[in-house]
């Protein structure tokens, strides 16, 4: 059977080699994976090297020199010059790419595969100096592979060490704190530590006293975007989480929460909210507060009083911006809130508001009166001017809030605390040596079982955080009540002008400070309360105010005869109408 050899008529070159184009365009790739002094040396000394090598080599050209700094190489996505160099390649402009070794290329071995793979079906060998590959040789993609995963697995051994760098700076209570987009504090050039930035801690007090006096996230930005307050970006619009985010940010009262996130990709650097994955470290007073503790404490009850709320009724508290009395109006007879009905443009017909439940069948109807809006309002603004006379009530109402049950409350609080620490620490002595003492297997399980101990004991720790979020609602909602009280008496004094002088309101306030040298840390309620004081213009209130009633109003009943005005702080004015 005889075989005849058909020779080619053309013989195929590779797209880069020197037969088929005389000068060969080479371009090089070099990254350092972070920003140090000791590497900026290493990523220069990698672009003038492979200047020099490729303009001294005969038969080369520079078609680049393409160098990412400071940026990792287990991924790509953020590597702007590893994807335009890979862009220049398919546009044709490069005919090979020389850099140091594989590690430098990429660190992933799917991504070190796939760009040598789609580079080779382009025609475009990479050279890799260190191992002195070459992509387009037979057995390149067998010694990538190989050299690409021990990249990668060194990658991952350099994350693991570097994570319990991090882990045993916590323990020794060394934070890794980003300020880039942390408003009221700032970094100290030489310690690290976080210090206080005045005119920043100023807006964050403005926040959590308006939360205090029942402001919702949602109306406290409003009210800084119109006053043009910046964010912590550096930009007009404020998000509703960034707010949210800061009255839950413990920094703000001196404490630092470490490892709040934990990464559990090293490759994608993803990161995930720690809820138990790994140890967490709490520092106490670990700079100056902005807030003070019990500021804080208060703050984080009224939030989940405020959750709790929504959950047992299943609506969440959204008011229109422009219409601060939507939701603040009901019936006396049948306890429905009011709607707004709005008078037809073009018409003499008034904006009324008129009960919910309010149908045109009298038999079923309720009788509750509409109300006009400009009746409303002026209720409002009457009932303002007539708190002044109910300051003794405010006082003796504030002074049986203060030393009654907020202070009960915060000293039950406390108690739980101290033992829910006790049971962590328990579990987690545990879980390091898998050993209980013996009074604890004795109270907590019958036949000293240390699994049925531990099981005893995680039921305590629930029992106690319940019993705490509980006890916090309940603090929270006296603690909102009280500093209504003592704002409102602050109202009084200047709604009957008497700001200028030295009043006894029950709450013994520290007059604001003036000097621009003071101390930035806030430290006690007094100090809050003086610094977050409005200034609003004396005398009485001569105008409805969207401002007044989201700060103080609770609400506004409709009788047959009369409305009753009831305000935040616990009193109700009764108005004929």
């Amino acid at each position: 059977m005889p075989i005849h050899v058909i020779p080619p008529k053309k013989q195929l070159l590779p797209k880069g080699s020197p037969a088929r184009n005389q000068t060969l365009r080479v371009a090089a790739y070099c990254r350092v994976s972070t920003d140090l002094d000791d590497q900026e040396s290493s990523y220069e000394a990698q672009i003038a090297h492979y200047t020099d090598v490729i303009d001294q080599h005969k038969g080369w050209s520079l078609a680049g020199i393409y160098a990412d700094q400071g940026l990792s190489g287990t991924s790509t996505a953020r590597r702007e010059e590893f994807n335009r160099m890979i862009h220049a390649c398919e546009e044709g402009q490069i005919d090979m790419v020389m850099t140091k070794s594989i590690s430098r290329f990429a660190r992933n071995t799917l991504d070190c595969l796939n760009y040598i793979r789609k580079l080779k079906a382009l025609e475009i060998p990479i050279l890799f100096e260190k191992e002195n590959i070459d992509t387009m040789g037979s057995s390149g993609e067998l010694l990538i592979t190989i050299m690409a995963s021990i990249a990668q697995q060194e990658s991952q051994s350099i994350s693991q060490n570097v994570r319990m760098g991090i882990q045993y700076g916590f323990q020794q209570g060394r934070p890794r704190l980003n300020d880039t987009r942390f408003l009221g504090y700032g970094k100290h050039p030489k310690t690290g530590k976080l210090v206080i930035i005045p005119e920043e801690a100023e807006t964050v007090r403005r926040i959590f006293r308006d939360f205090l006096e029942g402001m919702t996230p949602g109306e406290i930005v409003h009210a800084l975007e119109l006053e043009g307050i910046p964010s912590p970006c550096g930009k007009p619009d404020w998000p509703y989480s960034t707010v949210l985010s800061m009255l839950r940010n413990e920094k703000y009262m001196g404490d630092l929460l470490l490892q709040k996130t934990v990464t559990v990709d090293f490759l994608t650097k993803k990161k995930v909210r720690n809820d138990g994955q790994v140890p967490q470290y709490y520092i106490e007073n670990a700079h100056d507060p902005i807030i003070p503790r019990e500021v804080f404490t208060r703050v984080q009850g009224e939030l989940l009083r405020r959750e709790q709320q929504r959950k047992a009724t299943g609506k969440r508290s959204v008011k229109a911006l422009d219409m601060s009395l939507n939701g603040k109006i009901c019936c006396g007879h049948c306890r429905q809130p009011y709607r707004r009905v709005a008078g037809k443009p073009g018409t003499d017909l008034p904006t009324v508001w008129r009960c919910r439940s309010r149908r045109r069948d009298p038999a079923i109807s309720c009788t509750g009166r509409p109300l006009k809006e400009e009746i409303a309002k002026a209720a409002v603004v009457a009932a303002f001017n007539l708190v002044p006379e109910r300051r003794e009530d405010l006082i003796r109402l504030q002074e049986r809030i203060r030393w009654g049950p907020l202070d009960r409350l915060a000293h039950e609080i406390e108690e739980l605390r101290v033992r829910q620490r006790e049971l962590e620490m328990t579990l987690n002595c545990y879980y390091e040596t898998h050993m209980l003492d013996e009074r604890t297997l004795v109270l907590c399980s019958r036949n000293r079982d240390p699994e049925e101990a531990v099981a005893t004991l995680l039921q305590d720790l629930e029992d106690v955080q319940r019993q705490i979020q509980l006890k916090l609602s309940q603090h929270g909602d006296l603690a909102v009540q009280e500093l209504q009280i003592a704002s409102l008496l602050k109202l009084c004094d200047q709604i009957t002008s008497r700001t200028g002088a030295k009043q006894e309101t029950g709450s013994k306030r520290k007059a604001p400070r003036s000097d621009p040298s003071a101390q930035a840390s806030c430290r006690s309620m007094e100090d809050f309360y003086a610094r977050t004081d409005r200034i609003r213009q004396e005398g009485p209130v001569e105008a409805f105010s969207d401002a007044l009633v989201f700060r103080y109003l609770d609400g506004i009943s409709v009788e047959d005869r009369q409305l009753r005005v009831r305000f935040k702080a616990g009193i109700e004015i009764p108005l004929d109408s």
